[in-house]
């Protein structure tokens, strides 16, 4: 394996603790852990996996990330700090795949450009946040990714519009072709007043602060926004805010949150979202759909 990551110029490590790479601050050991810098390097070390049939998972900052305790043996691909290059030109911003949303909305932010305030709050990278159409406080990334460039399944370099990656409510056609790879997007914002995007971003870095548990760490929402419901107040509604299942709890202060209370396991995370599932299926009859992704698990795929 060593001399396969050499041969792609690939950075990597060995048996890393995945705790370190998600948000969740939850995971077993990555048998190998690569950062490729370029796309030339990642379809090198795709190939080569691929060609051995070596087992792998690509990832970006782990936001939305649950990893298995036993970890992942195979190779995890972090496309994250060292495939993040951010270029403004224009009215249009060019980021690849490991650059943070908060990088991108602050360079936006340097250019007077408006459209992107949404994001900057949010802890994912824009390949993640392509991947499921991130959102918040009414802006999606829909509303901005004008172009994605990405692998495809013969790891060929392709693009498409913004409009033909079919973004729908946390899904995109990425979600549908799971053996595709974004490598970038180019966003197209407007022309703005600084100070005004300056205080949006204030605004509702205040609001995110006030409502979520940043202090813990967590995956973000943790269920997906039912049709014609919210799923924090059914939560909330059955009585679960501050349910504990070891050390993953429903958080106290924002019911649609899942936190890691302190030592919590994949186990418990996913024993905890089971029984509000079962839950609010009982009382309400409607069903649940988790929103975040598992890695090293039957249903990572």
């Amino acid at each position: 394996m060593k001399n396969l990551f050499a041969s792609c110029g690939v950075f990597y490590k060995e048996n890393e603790p995945l705790s370190a790479h998600t948000s969740f601050r939850i995971g077993g050991p990555a048998r190998w852990l690569a950062e490729p810098e370029n796309a030339e390097q990642l379809i090198c070390l795709l190939s080569a996996l691929r060609e051995k049939d070596i087992r792998y998972f690509i990832k970006g900052n782990g936001s939305n990330l649950l990893a298995a305790d036993e970890g992942f043996d195979g190779v995890v691909i972090e496309l994250g700090n060292r495939f993040a290059e951010v270029r403004v030109e224009g009215s249009c911003i060019y980021a690849e795949a490991g650059a943070l949303l908060s990088r991108i909305a602050n360079a936006a932010l340097d250019h007077g450009l408006t459209g992107l305030e949404f994001a900057h709050g949010i802890p994912g990278s824009l390949g993640g946040a392509v991947f499921m159409n991130a959102g918040a406080y009414g802006g999606e990334m829909k509303d901005v990714v004008c172009r994605v460039t990405y692998l495809d399944s013969d790891l060929k370099v392709c693009t498409m519009t913004g409009a033909e990656a079919e973004f729908i409510y946390r899904g995109s056609i990425f979600k549908q072709h799971r053996d595709w790879v974004i490598l970038s997007a180019e966003m197209e914002l407007h022309p703005g007043d600084a100070e005004q995007i300056r205080e949006l971003m204030r605004d509702l870095a205040g609001r995110r602060r006030d409502k979520q548990p940043l202090e813990y760490p967590s995956a973000g929402s943790t269920f997906k926004r039912p049709e014609g419901y919210f799923a924090a107040k059914l939560i909330e509604d059955c009585g679960l805010k501050g349910l504990q299942v070891g050390g993953a709890q429903v958080s106290e202060k924002h019911s649609g949150f899942v936190i890691n209370k302190g030592g919590a396991t994949c186990s418990d995370v996913l024993a905890l979202c089971s029984k509000v599932y079962d839950t609010v299926m009982e009382r309400f009859g409607v069903p649940l759909e988790r929103e975040i992704e598992l890695l090293g698990m039957q249903e990572e795929k």
